[in-house]
């Protein structure tokens, strides 16, 4: 008769199969378990405790709020500059960040709770974009999340920072220089159309800067023995009025204002002036662009793709008050010839002389 020891694996220092598996005390769970359940209760125990660290790994992702005055639609090119400097900073949509996009479609009474909204979700940070309603709705919203904006007004002027040496709180970015021309492209247009008596300046009363253009323009009319006509409109159909109101005043030209809800209409604005055989001056190239007569600014997808960097640069660490509000200093001057041919005008040498690009 062959007798078997018995033997305790536990403490065996002989043992060589696989290691047993040893029951947690202290779980009540594994009472009563057999040695397939416990390594199936451990294992999923061993799975769970890995869940942390997966939520923690894809919470890491930063995620940004992109506040816009205007539409998805006619920000297309800027938004791919925006993506341009972001990349540049290391950072890609969908790969190592996160966007939320929040657009007011030109109503901007809608920003404040698109704002309060991007605040609501913890962003690491807001881009505020299409000007200056978008950089004060964020302002409003908070006073400790990074907030990087382009406006075409002085930020220093409307209370956006303080200093553009030293911005100050959690604010800075790009001041495109667009409010602030008027004169300068009231000047052009006189160029242009030396025998013009009455200009029509279109503006839009919901923007707070628009005030300030029109007294540049006004100004500058005055010394050059000019009379303007301020227009205001805020939506689509009062464009249409405003451009009826031309042709009744029988204005000789037209200053459209900078603003971005103009922007975001002016295949609308164009083809308004183009129907009523009127010249007109615009802010951006992107009106000349598609057969605006004339413009006269800074480069709006070179100002977004530095605000990109700068916004790469935060979330790296970097606070907005160290970084001081960047301000393209080369304006372009872009004539549209074909309209001018259209419209029966003679460009002048001098004029033609002077400017950057010539659309033919």
């Amino acid at each position: 008769m062959i007798r078997r020891r018995k033997v305790d694996i536990r403490s065996s220092p002989r043992k060589r199969g696989p290691r047993a598996t040893v029951c947690v005390p202290w779980i009540p769970a594994c009472a009563g378990m057999n040695g397939i359940e416990r390594r199936a209760f451990i294992s999923l125990l061993a799975g769970a405790a890995a869940w942390p660290l997966a939520a923690r790994a894809q919470q890491a992702m930063p995620v940004i709020g992109f506040l816009s005055t205007r539409t998805s639609v006619d920000s297309a090119h800027v938004l791919t500059a925006f993506h341009q400097g972001l990349k540049e900073a290391g950072f890609v949509d969908g790969g190592n960040l996160a966007i939320e996009y929040r657009w007011a479609e030109g109503q901007y009474d809608r920003l404040p709770g698109l704002a309060a909204d991007l605040v609501r979700r913890k962003v690491s940070a807001i881009v505020s974009a299409g000007g200056d309603p978008a950089a004060q709705a964020a302002k409003t919203a908070t006073a400790t999340i990074p907030i990087v904006f382009v406006t075409g007004v002085d930020p220093v002027k409307v209370g956006l920072v303080s200093s553009f040496n030293r911005p100050s709180g959690n604010l800075t970015g790009v001041h495109v220089f667009l409010i602030g021309l008027g004169a300068k492209r009231l000047g052009l247009l006189h160029d242009v159309l030396p025998n013009a008596k009455l200009i029509a300046v279109l503006t839009n009363p919901n923007l707070a800067a628009t005030e300030i253009e029109i007294g540049d323009v006004e100004k500058a009319a005055g010394s050059i023995g000019l009379q303007v006509h301020v227009l205001r409109a805020g939506s689509e159909g009062e464009l249409d009025e405003a451009f009826t109101t031309m042709v009744q005043r029988r204005v000789d030209a037209v200053l459209v204002a900078a603003d971005p809800f103009f922007t975001s209409r002016r295949e609308q604005i164009v083809a308004l002036a183009a129907r009523y055989a009127l010249p007109a001056i615009y802010e951006l190239r992107e009106y000349s662009a598609i057969g605006g007569l004339m413009s006269y600014g800074t480069s709006l997808t070179d100002g977004y793709r530095q605000v990109g960097a700068y916004t790469g640069k935060i979330l790296k660490g970097a606070k907005p008050a160290d970084l001081p509000m960047l301000q393209p200093t080369k304006l372009d001057l872009v004539i549209n010839l074909k309209t001018a041919k259209t419209l029966g005008l003679n460009i002048p040498p001098g004029v033609l002389a002077i400017a950057d690009e010539v659309i033919e």
